[in-house]
Formats: structure tokens, C-alpha cells, sequence
């Protein structure tokens, strides 16, 4: 007897070969049974004839930290497929924040993750306790980030650490992956991670030296500087011996585009083959998002918000920032990019402010100039103005999601109030309706892989992303030709269609189309 039988499928086992025509037996949340299954006895049948039965997705760079904790999280994960998520990612994690500068933390990740009071968020343990103590939609790992775990030792004015700094920061990255974080995650392009040198960054993460710890990075820049940004990490991998991760591979700016990515991917094929275990994500979607405090050069990041809004008050110290906004070619400058016209307000601090959202700094700014009206809107929220911006391009994404070493993400944000960007709702069914039916850069069975097996087996996650016995039965049941997303920039929260079925643990949690509510989630833990 089982408890889901799964008939008449054609099954993609997440390997990126071909479909077979299967059935699948699943009992106590397993996949026990791959073959012929038509005589079988079950509690609940499902016929899957002219349909995809795959693995659960796996979007292993989102944002939802605080998201899991609020009622109703879910729906944007289950429409598009997604049954387990990564989250803690660019250095920006939760926890551990304990410490002085907890306020000064929060004030930076608010932006991205929402607001996040009543999680615990001292330590990985005591977030993760909450976590499991809570139903969840999906399953949930959860990254140690560098960000935090600096800031929480000796916050954002401090440019060189000291000798004590060094060894608070290694205990407590100790500390997060013995309570359970499944690797570590790092935004260089971020204060204050931004501060170190590369020799720095090595001694940073000397815990980890010789171990299978998955590093995952947001680099220091990735425009111009995208080539020397990804030597640098290649680097820190190899004086480590660390498997290196590099997040939300792009070319910034349309001057790069169809130039960089392609020396970016054999930079990567070229350390892999010197035996330094090397691999990229994407987002399918040419649009980013994230702080608007990022259009700002590194040297104005110094000190986190408060700094920052300070230096927007001093019209000494404006003077300097628009010119570099107008004439500085040495960092990522969106301005310079991708122009005020691609930079869109998503969400802000302020109500009085709102009208904003939705709108391009320049169509904003209306007879301002675009520069002084985002300085200033940045100062009157106290730096918490997140944006969507425009800066790559679909041939690029391709390329990428094409290399036999890259998998899908969402780098999905979560900020309270605002616009969300729609990839949280549609990542991964863009991925199936854009690039695998209207673009062919990917067949389905391709597509498939790079959201289900290459994901879990970069994090280990042994019983995840595959079709196999013994596998956790996380299992889709769809047509391709159906898969459609409706979230727009103008409307981000719609969900996507055309998942008839998506099993999590064994547990149906959409069925034909529709939210069962059932919670069949887990917590991940590294350690385990």
C-alpha cells in the first residue's frame, strides 16, 4: 500500500537525460517505487498521463529569512514548484546578530529580508530552533553570512580588524555551522565585508581551510571589474581548498553585455580544470534588486546606514558623491551603467515617500535632477529605499544557465511593504516558460537538472533534486507547455500557473492546482 502513486508520467529524474515513461510509488515520504504501477494499491492516485513528473525545485539564494516566519509564505514558492530554499545568502543572514550593533544590523538587512522582530536571531541555534518549531510550506536550509557575522563583532566603522576581532569572528562562524548552517555566504559588494582585503577575507574564513563548506559569494563588482572580482575569489578557493560558489553570475551594464559573461564562464571551466571546485547561479530574469544604497561607491558604505544617511547631510560630502555618481568609472556605477531611467523605487521607509514606488528615479525625480532626488531620498528614509534595476541581458542569462557547471536561483528579496520584484512569484517558471519555450536555450530535461540535482548536490543535499529510490518524495506533476507567469513589475505578487501538483516530503501540497495546506517542510542542517 502507498501513499501516493503517480501513474502514466513521463519522468525527468533530474540527471538531465531524457524522460521515461514511469510510475512512481511513494510511502512515508519516500520514493520506494520506480516501474509499473498500475496494479498497485494507494491512498491517493494521481494520473499524470501527457504530463512532467520531476523533482521538487530547489532555489537555494533566496532572501526569506524573516519571510518563512510570516503567515501565508508559501503560496510564491509552491505555484512556481519550489519545495526547498537556501536562504541567509550574501553575507546578509539573520543570525547570529548578537552583540552591540544588533540595531545597526537591522537597519541593513531590512531592506531585503523585511522586518524580522520576534525571530530570534542571536544565534544560528536559536533560529533555527524557531524555525522547526514552526509548519513550513517547504524545506529550508540556511547560510552563515560573513556580513553579519563581522558586523556583529565589530560593526561597520571599523576598516582593519585586529588580532581579537579575527578570533571573535572565527568562533562564531564555528559556532553557526556546529548549530546547523549549511555553508557560508559572503557580499563583498556589501559593507563592510566590502573592507577586506583579499588576504583579510582569507583570514576571515581560516575555520573553514580544507573542508567541504561551501563558500557562496556576491563578488566586489560585476561590471567592468566582473574579471578581476572572480580572480580574486578563484583565488581565496584555491588557498583555502573550499568548494566556491559564485552567486548570481552577471554582466552589468549594456556596454558588457555578450562580452564579459562568456570570459567569466571560461575563467571558471579553466579553475576547474586546475582541480579548484568552482560553480555559478543565475536568476532568469534581467532585472536585479536590492538596496538603493549600492548605486554608492564603496568609500560612502563606510559605517552602515546611520554613517551613510549622516554624509547625505553634509553638503560638502554630496558635492564629492555627485560627481562620482556623474564621472566615476572605478566601481559599479548604475548611474553610468544602466542610466537613472533602469533604476526603479520598490520599497521605502517613509509613507510620504510611496508614491515613488513603482517609478524610475527619473520619472520620480520629475523636473529634479535624478541625482539629487535620490541622494535625498535616501537620506529622508535613512538609507531603507530598495530598487529594481535593469542591467543585463537574456543572451547573457542563457549563456550561463546553458555552462555544465551553473544552476537556477531567484535571489528573491522580501522587503515589508513596496513592490516585490516578480521573480519571487516566477523564478523558476521563467525559467521553463522563457528559456526552455520561447527562447529553446535550454531542452526541458536540461532545465530540470539545473533546478533539482545540481543545486542539491552542491550543498549535499543527497536526497533532494532527484527521481530515485530512497529519495525524499519531493515530486512535481506538470505540463510544460502550461507553465506561465503572470507576475509583472506593475502586479509582482501573482502566482505562477500550471503546476498541477507539487509533493513535499511525501505530502501533497497542491493539488490539481490548488494549496492543500499542508505544511510537510524541514529544517536542512550542514552539520547533519
Amino acid at each position: 500500500m502507498f501513499d501516493i502513486v503517480i501513474l502514466n508520467g513521463q519522468v525527468l529524474d533530474g540527471s538531465g537525460g531524457a524522460a521515461r515513461r514511469l510510475d512512481v510509488g511513494v510511502r512515508g515520504g519516500k520514493i520506494v517505487a520506480l516501474g509499473d504501477l498500475r496494479a498497485a494499491e494507494a491512498a491517493n492516485v494521481i494520473d499524470a498521463a501527457g504530463k512532467t513528473v520531476c523533482p521538487g525545485f530547489l532555489d537555494l539564494h533566496r532572501h526569506a529569512d524573516a519571510a518563512l516566519f510570516r503567515p501565508g509564505y508559501g503560496d510564491c514558492d509552491l505555484f512556481q514548484g519550489i519545495t526547498t530554499i537556501g536562504n541567509g545568502n550574501c553575507g546578509l543572514s539573520l543570525a547570529p546578530q548578537a552583540g552591540p550593533y544588533e540595531a545597526a544590523i537591522a537597519a541593513y538587512l531590512h531592506p531585503v529580508t523585511g522586518d524580522f522582530s520576534g525571530v530570534p536571531v542571536d544565534t544560528m541555534a536559536q533560529y533555527l530552533a524557531a524555525l522547526k518549531a514552526r509548519p513550513l510550506p517547504v524545506n529550508a536550509l540556511m547560510l552563515a553570512g560573513g556580513g553579519t557575522i563581522r558586523t556583529s563583532v565589530a560593526g561597520f566603522q571599523k576598516l582593519r580588524l585586529a588580532d581579537e576581532d579575527y578570533r571573535a569572528i572565527h568562533s562564531r562562524l564555528d559556532q553557526a555551522l556546529a548549530d546547523g548552517a549549511a555553508g557560508v555566504s559572503l557580499g563583498l559588494g556589501y559593507a563592510p565585508e566590502c573592507y577586506y582585503t583579499t588576504d583579510e577575507l582569507i583570514r576571515a574564513l581560516e575555520p573553514i581551510r580544507n573542508t567541504d563548506t561551501v563558500v557562496s559569494v556576491h563578488m566586489r563588482e560585476e561590471a567592468m571589474k566582473l574579471l578581476p572580482s572572480l580572480d580574486e575569489m578563484i583565488h581565496v578557493a584555491g588557498a583555502l581548498r573550499v568548494p566556491l560558489q559564485i552567486s548570481h553570475l552577471k554582466a552589468t551594464g549594456r556596454e558588457n553585455w555578450g562580452k564579459l559573461a562568456p570570459l567569466a564562464l571560461d575563467r571558471i571551466a579553466k579553475a576547474r580544470d586546475a582541480g579548484i571546485d568552482v560553480c555559478c547561479d543565475v536568476y532568469a530574469y534581467t532585472a536585479g534588486s536590492t538596496q538603493l544604497i549600492h548605486i554608492l561607491p564603496p568609500e560612502f558604505l563606510q559605517g552602515g546606514p546611520a554613517a551613510i544617511t549622516a554624509r547625505l547631510k553634509d553638503s560638502a560630502q554630496r558635492r564629492m558623491l555627485l560627481d562620482r555618481l556623474e564621472n566615476g568609472r572605478d566601481f559599479d556605477n548604475y548611474v553610468y551603467l544602466v542610466g537613472w531611467e533602469n533604476i526603479f523605487v520598490s520599497a521605502l521607509k517613509r509613507p510620504e515617500d510611496a508614491p515613488c514606488v513603482g517609478k524610475s528615479i527619473a520619472e520620480a525625480a520629475g523636473d529634479r535632477d535624478p541625482a539629487v532626488f535620490a541622494l535625498d531620498l535616501l537620506r529622508d528614509n535613512d538609507c531603507e529605499v530598495t530598487m529594481i534595476d535593469f542591467i543585463t541581458a537574456e543572451e547573457d542569462i542563457a549563456r550561463i544557465l546553458q555552462s555544465p557547471f551553473a544552476y537556477s536561483i531567484s535571489d528573491a528579496t522580501f522587503p515589508t511593504g513596496g513592490k516585490l520584484h516578480p521573480r519571487v512569484y516566477g523564478a523558476f517558471s521563467q525559467v521553463i516558460e522563457t528559456y526552455v519555450n520561447k527562447m529553446h536555450a535550454l531542452a526541458l530535461p536540461e532545465a530540470v537538472n539545473r533546478m533539482t540535482r545540481r543545486p542539491a548536490d552542491r550543498y549535499g543535499l543527497k536526497a533532494k533534486g532527484r527521481l530515485s529510490l530512497g529519495a525524499d518524495a519531493d515530486v512535481l506533476v506538470f505540463d510544460p507547455a502550461r507553465i506561465h507567469v503572470t507576475a509583472t513589475y506593475e502586479r509582482p505578487d501573482q502566482r505562477a500557473e500550471g503546476m498541477d501538483y507539487v509533493i513535499v516530503n511525501g505530502q501533497i501540497a497542491l493539488a490539481a492546482g490548488r494549496l492543500t495546506d499542508v505544511k510537510a517542510g524541514t529544517v536542512l542542517e550542514g552539520n547533519k
